[in-house]
């Protein structure tokens, strides 16, 4: 009688390893993602590059995750979870190696291009593992962990990654090798951990053609999908803002020069989305979406504000806000998409979300870094703040016609 209970406890245990095994992979390799974010100031006092160029660089980022997801995101649904995730997080291995042999733009361009294609690969990929592990160890509680892990590493970890990388570019001696030497060295050991986890997909498909992504969602939760779609296109636009031209911003128009403060500044938005993801954690969805949208809202008056007139507390007060918004209704949309989504496409769901989500944090910057050569910041900042409020009002707009976001 033992020995035929032991099997099912040994799996379940097995499976909260893996849960958790995952998740750590997870975060530190978006860790590493943003961890460019708080070092463009070197790059920029080495190598004389402008405002633009880091867009450029940032933007290649944004374009690799992009092209991963509409190519490579919804893989994992054939193919099994880990057999996507391990090249996802070698490419990122193979950055961090790229970013620790050169600082030649053309270099760097390639080692951004390859982390975004990674981060591509990984996202939808590791939601959906984490769903599947913790439904089989856990098969009667409800899905709210699996949800709050899986934002808090993706958004945490991209919080995490500038912290980090500014704290050692200020006090630890080599600030363009050390934070990626780091990363790299946990991404490793991440993955040697994920090799155990279980697989939770049946990859015996026969028939299986290669086709690019696209979304496969039922009829009726459209409205629902397109929603949190817009939802999370515009929290995205607030999180490549602050990872790619706000430490700019600090330094040339505050005279803030300190890399801990710029890389605490990135992490106080990304800190927040993760801390309010749980702390909402069990928030039914539409309150999630209300209370989200609205504080999105007021962040982005309040950062637009800060920008105009220079002042640094209303930044780091409209950092927190915002990425209180950003994190709850980023949230809803990851629980929306998975409880409309048939199992079978669910990858494909989340890599469309996903997809939605980084041409978010790509196009208003690049739109923005393009701006900002032609005309004042002033004005460059209003335009990028309505353009972002007009999306916040049609999010809402699908929210509220919406029977699915409930």
């Amino acid at each position: 009688m033992k020995t035929m209970q032991a099997a099912p406890v040994t799996k379940r245990h097995h499976h909260v390893r893996g849960f958790w095994s995952v998740a750590f992979l997870f975060a530190v390799t978006m860790a590493f993602a943003a961890v460019p974010a708080p070092l463009y100031v070197f790059y920029v006092a080495e190598q004389g590059w402008g405002s633009f160029v880091i867009t450029v660089v940032f933007a290649t980022y944004g374009a690799g995750v992009a092209a991963s997801l509409f190519l490579a995101g919804h893989l994992s649904d054939r193919f099994g979870r880990r057999r996507v995730v391990a090249p996802a997080v070698l490419l990122n291995v193979l950055a961090a190696l790229i970013f620790l042999s050169t600082h030649e733009l053309g270099w760097l361009l390639l080692a951004r291009l390859l982390s975004g294609l990674g981060v591509g690969m990984l996202t939808a990929t590791a939601t959906a593992h984490l769903a599947e592990l913790h439904r089989t160890a856990r098969p009667q509680a409800p899905a709210t962990r699996a949800e709050v892990v899986a934002t808090a590493a993706n958004i945490g970890g991209l919080g995490l990654g500038p912290l980090v990388a500014g704290v050692l570019a200020e006090w630890a001696p080599r600030p363009l090798y050390t934070p990626y030497a780091v990363f790299a060295f946990l991404m490793v050991i991440g993955l040697l951990a994920v090799v155990a986890a279980p697989e939770t997909v049946d990859t015996d498909q026969p028939g299986w053609t290669y086709r690019p992504q696209r979304v496969r969602v039922p009829a009726d939760a459209r409205e629902a999908y397109f929603a949190a779609g817009m939802a999370s296109f515009v929290a995205f636009a607030m999180f490549g803002f602050f990872t790619s031209l706000v430490p700019s911003f600090l330094a040339d128009e505050l005279a803030l020069r300190s890399h801990a403060v710029a890389g605490l500044v990135g992490f106080s938005i990304f800190g927040a989305a993760a801390l309010f993801q749980v702390l909402a954690g069990g928030w039914p969805r539409r309150r999630l979406y209300v209370t989200g949208l609205v504080a999105l809202t007021a962040g982005l008056l309040l950062v637009v504000g800060a920008l105009l007139s220079g002042t640094f507390w209303v930044l780091v007060v409209g950092a927190v806000v915002t990425g209180a918004g950003s994190g709850m209704s980023f949230k809803a949309a990851i629980a929306t998409v998975i409880s409309v989504a048939p199992a079978e496409s669910r990858g494909e769901a989340l890599a469309g979300l996903f997809l939605m989500a980084y041409v978010g944090i790509t196009v208003p910057v690049v739109l923005l870094g393009i701006l900002v050569q032609y005309v004042a910041t002033g004005p460059a900042v209003i335009a990028f703040g309505a353009l972002l409020l007009v999306l916040l009002g049609v999010a809402a707009r699908g929210v509220a016609g919406s029977r699915r976001t409930s």
